[in-house]
C-alpha cells in the first residue's frame, strides 16, 4: 500500500518522530541523572551531573538542527517562487544521488555567482546546493547557513 503522504511530507513525518524519541530519550537521561545526584556519593553524583549536561547538549542541538532546517526550507520555497531554483537536470544514480563527476562540472558556475556577489543570499544557497550535489555536505551546510545570515540581515 502506498503511502498518502507526499516526500516532503514524509520527510517532515520523520523529522517530527525522530526529533519525539530525542526528546524522550533526553527525559529519560535527565531523570537518571536525577536518581545518581540524589544519592549523595561522590562518583554517582558526579556521573549525574554529567548526565544533566548530556540532554541540555542535545536539546541544544535538536533545536539548532531543527532551526536550520526551517530557515533554508524557508529559502528554498522563496527561490522556488521565484524560479529561481537550480534545475535538477543532472544525471542521477540508482540511488537517488546527483553523478558527482556531473555535478563537479557545474559547480564552477555557483562558485563564480558568489564571487561576484558576496552578499547575496541567494547566491549562497545555491552555491549550497552545488555543494551538496558535489557531495561535500560539510561546506553545502556552511553555504546554506550563510545564505541564512545574509538573508536575516
Amino acid at each position: 500500500m502506498a503511502s498518502p503522504l507526499s516526500p516532503v511530507g514524509r520527510s517532515i513525518a520523520g523529522v517530527i518522530f525522530i526529533s519525539v524519541m530525542l526528546v524522550i530519550y533526553l527525559f529519560l537521561t535527565a531523570q537518571i541523572g536525577v536518581a545518581l545526584v540524589s544519592t549523595g556519593q561522590p562518583v554517582p553524583v558526579a556521573m549525574g551531573i554529567a548526565l544533566f549536561i548530556l540532554p541540555a547538549v542535545g536539546l541544544w542541538s535538536l533545536v539548532r538542527e531543527l532551526m536550520f532546517g526551517l530557515s533554508s526550507a524557508k529559502l528554498t520555497r522563496i527561490l522556488e517562487a521565484e524560479g529561481a531554483l537550480p534545475e535538477d537536470d543532472l544525471p542521477h544514480l540508482p540511488s537517488g544521488r546527483t553523478v558527482r563527476q556531473a555535478a563537479d562540472e557545474e559547480f564552477p558556475r555557483y562558485a563564480a555567482e558568489v564571487e561576484a556577489d558576496p552578499t547575496s543570499w541567494r547566491a549562497w544557497f545555491r552555491l549550497g546546493i552545488a555543494y551538496d550535489a558535489s557531495g561535500d555536505r560539510r561546506r553545502a551546510r556552511g553555504a546554506i547557513r550563510e545564505a541564512i545570515k545574509l538573508h536575516r540581515a
